[in-house]
């Protein structure tokens, strides 16, 4: 029979993509995380890993059997926090699914406001580059609840947060003034503007990449690219150093960048949103009220 401890170790191979960065994850050694994975296998009856040279790959049993062992995993975590809570040992925790830009700027001063009010309550955040992975993340049972992109089709509670807004970064010298004038203002430039400049970008997979994509292709042209950056914080730096413009959520940004900010015209915007699933428990819906209160989007 298959057991959480094997689950767990199933996981943790897939989210770090080797046996050797598991192993030292998990603190123990490889051979005897090696050992659990294949007696998972021999227990559902079939290899889920695919050994590669450098790396591991699901094969479709294993992707069946991934979300479930994630979801096992999240349930058995929640039991053990709501067993703890009833007995008064801690004031439990909540797992809050987010896209990374928000926990690098929206996020921060609401878990300071909450852990003010709640100093009980641990915070554990699941961070994904893309809504899509925050979606399945929360449909698999793994987070409390989730801020990001409004879902599209979501069957439970969607709280909308507000409008986040987009600027345009380039280095503090940097000269638009060849632009065609922008009637809003100095602090304005069109995308179309730097349609010939090569941009700084987003890993495949982030989703911000497709925001800069479609806000481009709304102005007429296809951004070439500079440099790609799998980090979110990153490429607000690279574009003020002076690789290219970046296309950034304003709130992002500390207070006193270094960088030229501008405003891109037309507007890029998005909607954000709190969502769990139907039927949220009491501290879910407490940490939503705190979110919608205090979050500057």
């Amino acid at each position: 029979m298959a057991t959480l401890r094997q689950f767990e170790y199933l996981v943790t191979v897939v989210d770090t993509g080797s046996f050797t960065r598991a192993a030292a994850l998990l603190h123990v050694s490889q051979p005897a995380l090696s050992n659990q994975v294949r007696a998972l296998e021999r227990a559902v009856g079939g290899r889920l890993l695919e050994r590669l040279p450098r790396s591991v790959r699901l094969t479709p049993m294993g992707r069946a059997m991934l979300p479930y062992a994630r979801a096992a995993l999240a349930d058995a975590e929640r039991a053990r926090g709501a067993a703890r809570r009833a007995v008064g040992l801690e004031g439990g925790e909540i797992v809050v699914a987010v896209v990374y830009s928000l926990t690098l700027g929206a996020l921060p001063p609401v878990l300071r406001v909450w852990h003010g009010e709640h100093p009980g309550v641990r915070v554990r955040l699941l961070e994904f580059p893309h809504a899509d992975a925050l979606r399945a993340a929360m449909a698999g049972g793994r987070a409390d609840l989730a801020i990001g992109p409004v879902p599209a089709d979501w069957e439970g509670p969607v709280r909308e947060l507000g409008t986040e807004e987009f600027v345009v970064v380039l280095p503090a010298d940097d000269d638009t003034s060849g632009s065609a004038p922008v009637s809003d203002g100095p602090d304005r430039v069109r995308l179309a503007d730097l349609a010939d400049r090569e941009w700084v970008q987003y890993a495949p997979g982030n989703g911000l990449a497709e925001v800069v994509d479609a806000a481009c292709a709304e102005a007429g042209f296809r951004p070439r690219t500079s440099v790609r950056t799998e980090q979110t914080a990153a490429a607000p730096l690279l574009a003020a150093a002076g690789l290219g413009p970046a296309l950034v959520p304003a709130n992002l940004l500390p207070e006193r960048f270094a960088g030229r900010l501008l405003r891109p015209e037309p507007p890029v915007r998005r909607v954000l949103a709190a969502y769990t699933r139907p039927a949220p428990d009491p501290l879910a819906t407490a940490f939503i009220d705190t979110l919608a209160t205090h979050v500057r989007v």
